[in-house]
């Protein structure tokens, strides 16, 4: 059985060639070809991750998180750089890139730290970890930039950053939310560096419940005014604290600007509105943001490390938080994790189709709903083509 994750479903045969599904129908087998019978499975494009933190990993066990926030998380990886090393970077980001691709994915963004004290190690690691798996998993690396990038040792920062492009990083990325300065300033050197490298952004966007924070229609403004490179918004949690009018507006106006937003229930649940009662969900404005027409990817962000100790490396883990938090139906939700995290990336569309890429998943299900329910930890999945993994239960 296939599934789109939207359309529906059919039993139909599928022939796959070097790199994409060459035909889909009643098909006869040809001389010396593997036939695979998936029968009672369901078979989805493979879902894509568009923000993970592969440098930062299985820390959990190694770098605790005391008082569970955000500064708290900022604060211990701060505190016990001395315990990663380059190596145990690369070993830590390959092993989380290989359990997501057993699970599903096709291609991951991750987020790496390129600040003073943590240098262009991580940035070298993720580099070699995109090497070695490139026939497993596409690595998309994004500079996480530090702060401060304005005021006298904003310059140090910055050149920090555009090294971190020249030695392989694809897009910039940045915490304007964190600078203390205001979001405005920040963010138009972000995007200056980027618009110089000739790159596209995905910065963290206030990562805060401060509903006065609102660097996100800054960003759309400064996007607005001339910067035609892919842009995305990742966290955008204070929209969520907005009226339902500030909301609309907001997110007509990230419409226009065509910037991508990535929803990040897990480690946003984790971290945000501890000590605050009633606790607020801390989840951006999603149907506002669709309502609008806005593209909403959904990721898991952390891997069990200071900033989130959980995660299973799993598309249907996170599209199941999105049915339960943003309160998405299944095909939505699966949507997030698959066609709309491809649009976030750049991506060619997920689909199954003749010609479409054989980036494919096959579970035990027969309904997009109960795969998301039950997340089968059997699974086949396929690269362009190739079988990479079988995960058995």
């Amino acid at each position: 059985m296939v599934s789109d994750g939207i359309a529906g479903d059919a039993t139909v045969d599928l022939r796959l060639d070097a790199s994409s599904i060459s035909e889909i129908g009643t098909l006869p087998p040809l001389p010396g070809e593997e036939v695979l019978d998936l029968d009672g499975h369901l078979l989805f494009p493979a879902a894509v991750e568009p923000h993970a933190h592969l440098d930062k990993a299985f820390l959990s066990e190694r770098i605790p998180n005391p008082t569970g926030d955000l500064m708290g998380a900022i604060e211990a990886m701060a505190a016990n750089r001395h315990l990663t090393t380059p190596s145990d970077i690369e070993r830590r980001a390959e092993r989380a890139a290989r359990l997501m691709a057993r699970n599903g994915f096709c291609a991951v963004r991750t987020h790496v730290d390129v600040t003073m004290e943590n240098g262009l190690r991580s940035v070298e690691a993720l580099t070699a970890v995109r090497t070695t798996l490139r026939d497993v998993i596409d690595i998309e690396i994004v500079a996480l930039t530090g702060w401060p990038l304005t005021g006298p040792h904003g310059a140090d920062q910055q050149a920090l950053l555009r090294d971190a492009i020249a030695s392989g990083a694809d897009r910039v990325g940045g915490c304007p939310h964190l600078e203390g300065t205001g979001t405005a300033e920040p963010t138009a050197i972000l995007l200056d560096i980027a618009a110089d490298l000739g790159v596209g952004v995905d910065l963290h966007t206030d990562e805060t419940l401060d509903p006065d924070v609102d660097g996100l229609s800054e960003l759309a403004r400064a996007v607005l005014a001339g910067f035609d490179l892919p842009t995305s918004a990742s966290h955008c949690v204070s929209l969520g604290q907005r009226e339902a009018r500030d909301q609309r507006a907001i997110a007509e106006l990230v419409a226009e600007a065509r910037i991508d937003v990535i929803a990040l229930p897990h480690t946003n649940l984790f971290l945000q509105g501890r000590g605050r009662a009633p606790m607020p969900r801390g989840l951006t404005a999603v149907d506002a943001l669709l309502a609008a027409g806005v593209n909403v990817a959904a990721g898991a962000d952390n891997l069990q490390d200071p900033f989130n100790p959980l995660g299973r490396a799993c598309p249907f883990e996170t599209a199941g938080l999105m049915i339960l938090t943003a309160h998405l139906l299944p095909a939505d939700a699966w949507n997030s994790v698959c066609s709309a995290a491809n649009a976030a990336l750049g991506r060619p569309p997920a689909s199954i189709a003749v010609g479409a890429p054989a980036h494919l998943v096959a579970v035990r299900a027969q309904s997009v709903r109960e795969a998301i329910a039950f997340a089968p930890e059997a699974r086949l999945v396929w690269n362009s083509g190739r079988r990479i993994g079988e995960t058995k239960s």
